[in-house]
């Protein structure tokens, strides 16, 4: 009885612990097969433990040309995707204009349509254009991609703003964009970075968008898709492995950062 009663008070809590555990399940098993020493072409069954593919990352040709490529279109994409989102969210929230409800509505139409809907639209855009496939036309795509999603994360956080601060600031004196740069974006940061990291991890994982408009140029996903016909090296799991590790750190990283601010507001 007293089991049964521990289990109740704990269900969220067990639930989410499971829940978890199947998400990480997959990452768990690319860092132990990144140790695998696999006897063919294909690394889909435990053989041998060897550290050879972490010692050789860029072994496989290719790899590391196609991983610079999507890392330097996911950085721009970032870029231009959060400078354009901000502006935009900061638009929608604090300004009455014409249309604004339909352009509200409309940002949600990326998020919605079926990517292969769009890399066909935005193929048929390039090609009518008689722009020439490659880098450019990559990162075109994933900036209008990704726009949807940095204006939605900012959007929300300048919604939750308290205005009284903005006018406090003016009431002390400080111009327009000294109340923005002191103000404003400090406290929209939290929202900006969001859309920012959100953005980058959807340009550099895309495959569909990019597929349709990369041409000869062959990005990290497009790699990873072409060598899985072929057989999958393992230096492939290092690279995955490598990713998931910095971006834990990266967690645990602000989240110490995010906790000293408390502790020194408190």
């Amino acid at each position: 009885m007293a089991f049964v009663n521990w289990f109740k008070r704990n269900l969220v809590v067990i639930a989410g612990l499971l829940t978890l555990a199947y998400l990480l399940l997959p990452n768990v098993i690319v860092t132990v097969f990144s140790f695998n020493k696999p006897n063919g072409r294909f690394n889909y069954e435990w053989q041998q433990f060897s550290t050879d593919a972490w010692k050789d990352p860029c072994g496989v040709a290719g790899l590391c040309g196609s991983l610079s490529l999507s890392l330097q279109i996911a950085f721009w994409a970032t870029l231009g995707a959060t400078a354009l989102g901000t502006a935009i969210a900061f638009a929608l929230v604090r300004y009455r204009f014409r249309a604004r409800g339909a352009i509200n509505s409309l940002i949600f139409l990326p998020m919605a349509m079926p990517e292969v809907v769009m890399a066909a639209s935005l193929l048929t855009l390039f090609l009518n254009m008689g722009a020439q496939l490659g880098f450019w036309t990559i990162l075109i795509a994933h900036i209008m991609f990704c726009l949807s999603f940095v204006v939605t994360a900012v959007k929300a956080r300048v919604m939750s703003m308290d205005p009284r601060l903005e006018q406090a600031a003016q009431d002390l004196y400080a111009g327009p964009f000294q109340t923005f740069v002191r103000v404003t974006l400090p406290i929209a940061a939290p929202g900006i970075a969001a859309g920012a990291l959100l953005a980058f991890a959807l340009s550099f994982d895309d495959f569909i968008i990019t597929n349709f408009n990369a041409g000869s140029t062959v990005t990290f996903p497009m790699f990873v898709w072409g060598s899985a016909q072929r057989g999958t090296p393992v230096q492939i799991n290092v690279v995955g492995t490598a990713m998931f590790v910095i971006a834990v750190l990266f967690v645990l990283a602000s989240m110490v950062i995010g906790n000293r601010r408390n502790r020194r507001k408190a």
